[in-house]
């Protein structure tokens, strides 16, 4: 891991970017955070538009969990997304999946699976990666969390990983059958976000989804809405539960 920048913000977050191998990176650590005194690690997911375009949303979360909670948290740009190498046949996927959107057509598994089994098989081995380095700084240790989506890398990093200790979901219905069935294996703690009026997502599937989860602590948040309404106070419940079961 090779760090490439660093910024200070006046609540005392440092920012670092980082190189990891061809996997561009952020890491965020409160200012407390050292080697007497490690901070919780939160990954946080996001879908693949590139951490230049959602680095806003990024930041505000980041900031929030080190300022107020002691968390330091890190996100990886995903294969094919921002400054990394194309990815025609991703690229395809995604156009199917709007053509048939736009034509209002029903959105298989014909669809889904190419669109985002092959995302999960590269991404996962890479946040792993992440971890292994992250984790190796003097200033980050215990347990971690994933937060956020493509629902399916949180699924399998959850099943695969003894590492994440807890994770708190952005809830999609693109879930391959696969993903559905690997989730019986999740059994950590779960809070697992939906709008309700999402217009991207079917509503029935991310609650059968939510149902297949093994977990015996699961926590549904359902609010009204689409896609981009989710309430401010769901930032500070996500907080919340990572402290319940990070620290």
């Amino acid at each position: 891991m090779d760090f490439t920048s660093e910024q200070r913000f006046d609540d005392g977050v440092l920012e670092r970017a980082f190189i990891l191998g061809e996997i561009p990176g952020i890491l965020w650590t409160p200012a407390a955070a050292s080697a007497s005194v490690p901070a919780p690690l939160i990954l946080i997911g996001h879908p693949p538009l590139g951490l230049e375009k959602i680095y806003p949303r990024l930041v505000a979360r980041a900031r929030y969990y080190a300022a107020e909670f002691g968390f330091a948290a890190a996100t990886i740009e995903l294969p094919g997304s921002g400054v990394r190498p194309r990815w025609e046949e991703a690229e395809q996927a995604r156009a199917n999946l709007r053509r048939a959107m736009q034509a209002g057509e029903p959105v298989g598994a014909e669809i889904i699976d190419p669109l985002i089994l092959p995302l999960v098989e590269k991404a996962v081995p890479e946040w792993q990666t992440a971890m292994d380095a992250l984790l190796a700084l003097p200033e980050i240790g215990g347990r971690v969390g994933f937060e956020g989506g493509i629902i399916s890398i949180g699924i399998r990093l959850a099943a695969v990983d003894p590492r994440i200790a807890a994770a708190n979901l952005f809830a999609g219905s693109l879930v391959p059958s696969a993903m559905l069935h690997q989730a019986r294996e999740v059994t950590i703690p779960l809070q697992v976000l939906l709008q309700w009026d999402d217009e991207g997502n079917d509503r029935q599937a991310s609650l059968n989804l939510y149902d297949a989860f093994g977990s015996k602590e699961k926590t549904l948040h359902a609010n009204l809405g689409g896609h981009t309404g989710v309430p401010r106070f769901e930032v500070e419940a996500g907080a919340r539960f990572f402290t319940r079961h990070l620290k």
